[in-house]
């Protein structure tokens, strides 16, 4: 992931304290909500398409690899046929040839270990991006739902305590959006500790498929 795309999307995680002043100078929260939804899915979207091309990478390195490897094999079986028929010359650069391989083995694997890595991380921003995104739409649902009811209250001749209450329940409501939207409060991060921990997870089995894949590897080389 790149420096900006990763800034960007721990700006969105953490919130914009900015933003959420400027909405309440302009009385206008619900509309900042609904824009830094639509950055959300900008960054998702972003996120994915930076994703989609480590995925690529990641395939084109193993391929590379597999490919090398087959090679590797083959010149072994030359190596033996050309000794058979006393050309040890053509053997010398069969040999030759494997040890170029096998100086490029380790980089690819290296490449690719960085690829999955990157694959994490990306997939991981993902789900703490798709969290921040229902957090924000529930807390813009509970302030639309405490102003509406508090507009009702008002327009039906409530008495000055029911006024109080819709007021002080749409008060309430936005001090949550403000708490979630700058990371503030007790509960502001739980879906992504949520989702890190999803990601840990899924960390740990796709670590355990990448070490089976270099055993397995390692096991073909050393036969």
């Amino acid at each position: 992931m790149t420096e900006g795309l990763s800034s960007r999307v721990s700006r969105i995680i953490s919130g914009g304290l900015n933003a959420i002043l400027d909405a309440v100078e302009d009385a206008a929260p619900d509309a900042i909500m609904e824009q830094s939804i639509r950055e959300i899915d900008d960054a998702i979207e972003e996120v994915r398409t930076e994703l989609g091309r480590v995925i690529a990478t990641k395939h084109l390195a193993n391929k590379k690899l597999s490919d090398k490897n087959s090679e590797h094999e083959e010149l072994s079986d030359k190596i033996e046929i050309a000794l058979g028929q006393k050309r040890e010359d053509l053997a010398e650069t069969a040999v030759s040839h494997q040890l170029d391989i096998e100086a490029q083995i380790p980089v690819l694997e290296q490449s690719i270990a960085e690829a999955a890595e990157q694959e994490r991380e990306l997939e991981g921003y993902i789900a703490a991006l798709q969290a921040r995104k229902r957090e924000m739409k529930e807390e813009l649902q509970h302030f639309r739902q405490a102003r509406q009811a508090s507009a009702v209250k008002t327009s039906d001749g409530g008495t000055e305590a029911s006024v109080e209450r819709g007021v002080s329940n749409a008060t309430k409501t936005f001090e949550r959006v403000m708490e979630r939207q700058t990371g503030l409060g007790s509960g502001g991060m739980t879906a992504p500790k949520t989702a890190a921990q999803l990601q840990e997870l899924e960390a740990l089995a796709r670590q355990n498929r990448v070490s089976e894949r270099l055993a397995a590897i390692k096991t073909r080389l050393n036969k």
